[in-house]
This record gives structure tokens, sequence and C-alpha cells, in this order.
């Protein structure tokens, strides 16, 4: 049996990652650019969405930096069901 491992393409925290990163995004630029008086009006004066974008970005960047500090490996031995199945 081979110890030797192999790193898995698909890896669903990164796909977390550019969800977050991509709301997070459009959520700031709205906090930032296209805020209205009444809207913080409506929150008690606190900017909700520029906020809530910064901590999706913060949340999506570790997310990323989870993935690239502990990487999935997967053992070199192991095949899936359409791998072993013979024509």
């Amino acid at each position: 049996m081979s110890t030797h491992t192999r790193t898995s393409a698909f890896d669903v925290r990164l796909i977390i990652a550019l969800l977050l990163g991509s709301y997070g995004l459009v959520l700031t630029v709205l906090g930032l650019f296209f805020v209205t008086d009444e809207d913080n009006a409506k929150s008690a004066g606190v900017n909700v969405n520029l906020w809530t974008g910064i901590a999706m970005l913060v949340v999506g960047g570790l997310f990323v930096l989870w993935a690239v500090l502990r990487p999935l490996r997967v053992p070199a031995g192991t095949t899936t069901d359409e791998e072993s199945t013979v024509d």
C-alpha cells in the first residue's frame, strides 16, 4: 500500500470563498457609494451593507487561507467507481 498522496482538484472551501467574496464585494461597493441618509436612519445609523460586505470579504479570505494552509489530500491508491469499472 502506498503512502503517497495527491492534492484534490475540487475543494468546496474555494467555492464558498468565491461566493462570499463576490457577495462581499457587491455589498461593500453598495455600502461605500450607494447609501443614503434614509438607509442609515433605518438601521440606527449603521451602514449595514458596508460592514456586512467587509465581514464577508474577511470570512472569504479566511476560507482561502484555510484551503492554502491545509489543502485536501487524497490517497493515491484510491479510485472512484467510474475508474474501477471495466467495459
